[in-house]
């Protein structure tokens, strides 16, 4: 059997990969920084360990003793806020978590197939008359944590090329769906409304009063099913590389809240917050898949409609457990 390990297992992205992977028939080994109750691990997980990646003991103990065939890593330290409260702590947690995992790869699996997790920021902001980004673009990083990511990327890039591990790395453009914190705008926007249909009578008659900040801000947006079914696709690959994941196209907020309004009964309305606009905001971000498309084959599935669809109903249920605790 096929052995999986997920670093950052509990995250958005870990748990539906965590899904995919066992529905692949894999055994999953799911590791994290804290402690975690079998309730509050994913379903599906054949193990999960404690384990802190900056030490590169522990990084060393696990990789050895999983044995695993193929590793997704990723854990990272992910608040743009936090990181310009402390550079020093996300640039050091990123990039020595990935050193040592990579280390201890390098040195007890060497055959093992990695996919390290990086980001779309590590583009910084691009021009409208350069868009769709291509792999090719300079990197530019705007904040610490993008520059974390480039950090990782550069690193996990120069052990397959120094060492010749078979590293993909995916640059993934913005993902939602259903399990996304709401402190992402648009997992946001859902609870928001979910809240307001539990105190209006049967979900109609009410107004979901949403805060945002520059509505004409314009993402690429892609399911986080269809993410995990891109890094599972992205080790189905025998070589290294470096790949956007995303789907092409960009949908302004605004255009997202209205989506979500035709999935209510209530009726929407948003404010614009100037606090919530921030100096530098990139106006646009859309990237270009073909590259990815071309050596795998994957393309996105789930519309855009379903993905809200889904993160709405997630919210429902969510605040509905949550009373009648």
């Amino acid at each position: 059997m096929l052995r999986v390990l997920i670093t950052g297992v509990a995250g958005f992205v870990g748990r539906h990969l965590t899904e995919l992977c066992r529905a692949q028939g894999a055994s999953v080994i799911g590791i994290g920084r804290r402690k975690l109750s079998r309730h509050a691990q994913p379903p599906g997980l054949d193990a999960y360990i404690a384990v802190d990646l900056s030490e590169k003991q522990q990084a060393d103990a696990t990789i050895r003793s999983a044995a695993p065939d193929r590793i997704f890593h990723l854990a990272a330290e992910t608040s743009v806020t936090s990181s310009w409260a402390d550079p020093s702590s996300v640039l050091h947690n990123n990039f020595c978590s990935t050193h040592h995992l990579l280390e201890a790869v390098l040195h007890e699996r060497p055959d093992a197939r990695v996919l390290v997790a990086s980001s779309a920021s590590v583009y910084g902001s691009v021009a409208s008359l350069k868009l769709p980004i291509t792999e090719e673009h300079p990197l530019c990083p705007r904040d610490p944590y993008a520059m974390s990511k480039v950090a990782v990327d550069l690193l996990a890039d120069f052990y397959a090329q120094a060492h010749g591990l078979a590293v993909v790395r995916t640059r993934t453009f913005n993902h939602v769906g259903p399990g996304q914190s709401d402190a992402y705008v648009i997992s946001g926007f859902a609870r928001q409304i979910a809240a307001a249909e539990a105190t209006s009578s049967e979900h109609r008659g009410g107004t979901a009063r949403i805060v945002v900040g520059n509505p004409d801000m314009r993402r690429d947006l892609t399911d986080v099913r269809d993410v995990a079914r891109a890094y599972w696709t992205a080790l189905e690959r025998p070589r290294a590389g470096v790949f956007n994941v995303c789907s092409g196209s960009s949908t302004s907020l605004g255009e997202v809240l209205g989506k979500l309004g035709r999935l209510t009964g209530l009726s929407v309305e948003h404010r614009t917050d100037a606090a919530l606009v921030r100096e530098g905001d990139v106006m646009e971000l859309r990237g270009s898949p073909e590259a990815f498309m071309r050596a795998t084959a994957w393309q996105p599935e789930l519309a855009l409609e379903t993905t809200l669809a889904d993160t709405l109903t997630w919210w429902r249920m969510r605040l509905a457990s949550r009373s009648s605790e």
